[in-house]
């Protein structure tokens, strides 16, 4: 070869490379483009020029009051610390975050204080720009200092949930006000979503604050409404900012209707009811079926005036249990846990308390598709769980596992004697009527703590049947906040908890189940479950890049926790059962959350 030929040859080679290098830069460059919205996978549905999210009535009135009534008190302003319990409403109607919800959607999110989201092909990089015109309600411009400001309050001194997310931030940079950027240290696919809900505080007055002391104060965000009336224990008020920066903006259409938002507090639902009957609450969302069988068909409800609703949701149903404490010793043995689940009877419950309304909850995503019942393990999650050292027993590996039925009279002698076969192969015996350790002569014992007449009475019927078997069950009733602080402190044997997910779980399973929360105060891991192979399958569900898969590591997750016996699954109705004076009015079609209150309004003509 030549050597005018070679050097020929090393320029088309040079400059390949050079247009190799450019065209993988401008790809890049095309992938992390500003962009209006994200989605957790895939794309958003929406496009940037969207007029409002498809699940409200973006024609609705304005104006009137929306009032509910409910159940129990609370000693605080501030939803984001772990000490006192918060006032309902602050989070919703106070405070906003970098993006907000289509919640027609599994997961995306959509710009709000944030005009666009530039997203790194990694996802450890994640760009903020903020819209001009954001404002708090004292009308202090939203800048990239509040952010920085909430990114590192909430991670130091807020609730466990905001430290367990806000801690895998590196670095965060701030070129200008309206620029914020996130460095990551992992590549969570999530986690830039999750940053995209954080809320947003105001430096200029959070600061030089005690942000964790429990406090009383009329906080200030920069949401539609501020904070009208607050009367601890009974009452808080929020009365729409007639100066709210964002009512023209397109994931706000159609939302916050109401000129004043009251939520009511009552001692128990039986008053919360009886102040929905007269006129008092607007709206109600009943969980007790006895009271929406035979409580709704009240004089005032004559003629229209009241509509009752079972309205369809698309998320997994909520994952009401009695959660039982893995952190006392006696229960942490698996076996004792799968005993005390084959002595509850659900049938004899739905049958004499719940007038049949109620269906078993299989599992912690029921009713949905990541549910693993029904579904056989698939190649690809029966490796992902080989991969994490577990072993299932077939039946929740091929999906045909369920819950033991009774024969509904409320002592069934085959899962009773079942439960005492369990217990007596761990080293238990019955004695006198009295189960005890055989080694040390203690009973076994248990306390069930419970803050409402309902749970009391579902409590009293487990109480007689595991009386049978020489179970002494207390059932003690305490206060809301008694129960909230034992509920943070992890004290107690058992608990009555619910656990509500989405149809795209991620960060917050590892505030429901992992390891970590066995020993951190207020996390929502109530029955202490400490499982590498759980720890890994919520690293599995955070890593992945396609539905397919990810909803095989969620199925692989709900079948760890089913196989743990870690919580007495119970039971759900078959949609949201609401009744609606009708002089509010609704969306015609809901979104995947079922009853959505923001994007309720004023009937016109209803004297509201």
């Amino acid at each position: 070869m030549s050597g005018a030929n070679a050097v020929g040859i090393d320029r088309i080679g040079r400059f390949l490379l050079v247009l190799l290098t450019l065209l993988v830069a401008l790809h890049s460059r095309a992938l992390a483009e500003p962009r209006h919205g994200i989605a957790m996978h895939g794309e958003p549905a929406l496009p940037a020029d969207f007029a409002a999210f498809p699940w409200v009535n973006p024609d609705a009135p304005q104006g009137g009051v929306y009032r509910e009534a409910l159940t129990g008190t609370f000693d605080s302003t501030n939803p984001f610390i772990v000490r006192g319990t918060s006032a309902a409403g602050v989070r919703t109607y106070v405070f906003e975050s970098l993006l907000a919800r289509n919640r027609s959607e599994p997961f995306s999110l959509y710009g709000l204080l944030a005009e666009t989201i530039d997203v790194a092909p990694d996802r450890r990089k994640v760009t903020f720009r903020l819209r001009p015109e954001a404002r708090f309600s004292d009308g202090v411009p939203v800048t990239a200092a509040d952010v920085r400001f909430s990114l590192a309050t909430l991670r130091e001194h807020g609730r466990p949930n905001y430290r367990a997310y806000y801690d895998k931030v590196a670095r965060i940079d701030t070129p200008d006000p309206r620029t914020v950027t996130f460095f990551l240290d992992t590549a969570d696919r999530e986690l830039v979503l999750v940053l995209g809900l954080m809320p947003i505080l105001p430096e200029h007055y959070f600061a030089g604050r005690d942000f964790e002391a429990s406090t009383l104060d009329p906080l200030i965000g920069s949401g539609p409404y501020r904070f009208q009336e607050i009367r601890p224990g009974e009452r808080v008020v929020f009365g729409r900012d007639p100066h709210w920066w964002g009512r023209g903006l397109a994931v706000n259409r159609g939302l916050w209707n109401f000129d004043e938002v009251r939520f009511d507090y009552y001692l128990d639902g039986y008053a919360a009811l009886e102040a929905f009957k007269r006129g008092l609450a607007d709206i109600r969302a009943e969980g007790d079926p006895g009271r929406w069988a035979g409580d709704y068909d009240f004089p005032g409800s004559a003629g229209g005036k009241v509509a009752r609703e079972v309205v369809s949701s698309g998320l997994p149903r909520p994952a009401a249990a009695i959660a039982i404490n893995t952190r006392r010793p006696m229960l942490g043995n698996p076996k004792v846990r799968e005993a005390l689940i084959l002595a509850f009877d659900f049938e004899w419950a739905n049958a004499n308390l719940f007038h049949g309304l109620m269906q078993r909850t299989q599992g912690y995503f029921a009713g949905s598709p990541l549910s693993f019942v029904g579904h056989p393990a698939s190649a690809r999650e029966r490796q992902m769980l080989a991969k994490a050292d577990a072993t299932l027993p077939e039946a929740i590996l091929d999906g045909s596992w369920r819950l033991p039925v009774s024969d509904g009279r409320g002592r069934d002698r085959a899962n009773l004697r079942k439960a005492v076969e369990i217990l007596a192969g761990q080293g238990f015996r019955l004695a006198g009527g009295v189960m005890k350790e055989a080694r040390t002569g203690r009973p076994l014992a248990l306390e069930l703590m419970v803050q409402t007449r309902e749970q009391e009475r579902l409590a009293l019927h487990y109480q007689r049947s595991l009386r049978s078997i020489g179970i002494a069950l207390s059932v003690r009733q305490v206060d809301p906040a008694q129960f909230q602080r034992r509920l943070d402190d992890y004290d107690y044997d058992l608990v009555p908890v619910s656990w509500y997910n989405s149809l795209s779980p991620g960060n917050e399973q590892a505030f429901y189940w992992g390891s970590a929360g066995r020993e951190t105060p207020g996390t929502r891991n109530y029955p202490g479950v400490a499982d590498p192979a759980i720890d890994r399958m919520i690293g599995e569900i955070l890593k992945t890049t396609d539905r397919d898969t990810f909803e095989d590591a969620v199925r692989a997750l709900d079948r760890l926790l089913v196989a743990g016996n870690y919580a007495i699954l119970l039971y759900a109705p078959p949609g949201q059962w609401i009744a609606r004076w009708t002089r509010i009015g609704r969306p015609a079609k809901p979104s995947l959350y079922g009853f959505d209150p923001e994007a309720s309004w004023a009937a016109p003509g209803s004297g509201q």
